[in-house]
């Protein structure tokens, strides 16, 4: 009986010793498994008198249940601690918002944004989208739109051009989405309603320039279309874009090879503190060119300037990007940075609408 209390008192002391859940399983196994000292013991009783058996037999069951209650609860204390210590450890700040769904994780970029905005105000007028290819020749990025020969225009500095074929023809990237509206009027016959947005090319480069921009132009080319019905289209338009009731704009006198007569538009904006608000104020701001298309690009096109006549505006999807979501400099819009696109971008199913709001 002394060495079964003694084998008591040690396999109590080991299970109060036991760091952890393994250590504490090892204790256990050696006195309670298939081969351990207390188990071993009640494989004894079978061969004893059953006097001996009525008192050893309790005992050694007395000792049985003395350490499986302390194995019990030396792990619930030892569950308890390493708890503790995965909640130390493991902070969470359930005041922190939810992470965006994977679907919403993603941003459509500004000018993406502003290519689909301006896409729907108008095919919301009946425009159709015509698109060409942006590296072109001479004659239509140039000649067919009524830029005579020595041109600024047409000089190195100003235009990438290709290395010369063997007839001595150059191609290009084009400096303009206007051959568009060329190649549009030489393949289908008026009445002609189209926007050509698309990238464009120039060799310049500062914080309102880049080599690479994007423009959108319109072409409206009908027997009875007038500077009228130009000056409604791009006021309905600026409205729209801009999101306001109402904006004054003004059409200036100006030159441009392929337009007769040729017109500047400034809108209404006020400038306070850095930003620029349409709609409102006294002052004005420059924000496209347009004018009535010239004779000698009808004819140029094949068609005929005494049955047909027409107008067409360019402007910078760049340009206004920048000015309707307060972008300071054109550069940021192709440094592909993902924090600056974080801000800036839109998200992916938030397509724009007339009805619900073009930036909502």
């Amino acid at each position: 009986m002394s060495d079964l209390a003694t084998l008591e008192t040690s396999i109590l002391d080991q299970i109060a010793a036991a760091g952890d859940e393994v250590a504490l399983e090892a204790v256990r196994v050696a006195a309670l498994g298939k081969k351990g000292s207390i188990s071993a013991l009640l494989a004894t009783l079978g061969k004893m008198s059953p006097d001996e058996r009525k008192t050893q037999g309790a005992a050694i069951n007395q000792a049985k249940d003395k350490v499986t209650e302390a194995l019990a609860a030396r792990r619930d204390l030892l569950k308890s601690a390493a708890l503790d210590a995965r909640l130390a450890s493991e902070t969470i700040d359930v005041t922190l918002p939810l992470r965006d769904a994977p679907v919403e994780a993603g941003r459509i970029h500004p000018l993406s944004q502003v290519w689909d905005e301006l896409t729907t105000i108008f095919a919301d007028m009946g425009f159709s989208v015509a698109e060409g290819p942006d590296i072109e020749t001479d004659d239509y990025n140039f000649t067919k739109l009524n830029f005579p020969e020595g041109h600024p225009a047409r000089e190195m500095h100003d235009t990438f051009f290709f290395h010369p074929k063997e007839d001595g023809s150059r191609m290009l990237l084009r400096t303009h989405t206007s051959p568009v509206q060329v190649r549009t009027m030489l393949s289908q016959k008026p009445p002609i309603r189209v926007i050509c947005p698309g990238r464009t090319y120039r060799i310049d480069s500062d914080a309102t320039h880049t080599p690479q921009f994007h423009q959108v132009e319109g072409l409206v080319i009908d027997k009875t279309s007038h500077l009228g019905h130009l000056k409604w289209i791009l006021h309905e338009f600026c409205k729209a874009f801009f999101e306001v009731d109402h904006i004054n704009m003004r059409f200036r006198p100006s030159f441009f090879p392929f337009t007769e007569p040729s017109l500047e538009v400034d809108i209404q904006c006020r400038r306070d503190k850095g930003e620029i608000r349409f709609g409102e104020g006294e002052d004005w701001l420059e924000i496209l060119g347009c004018g009535m298309v010239h004779p000698n690009v009808l004819r140029a096109c094949g068609i005929d300037p005494d049955e047909y006549q027409g107008f067409a505006w360019g402007m910078g999807i760049d340009r206004i990007a920048m000015l309707k979501y307060g972008i300071a400099d054109l550069r940021q819009l192709f440094d592909s940075d993902v924090r600056w696109l974080s801000h800036y971008g839109f998200k992916p199913l938030e397509v724009p609408t007339l009805a619900g709001g073009l930036s909502s």
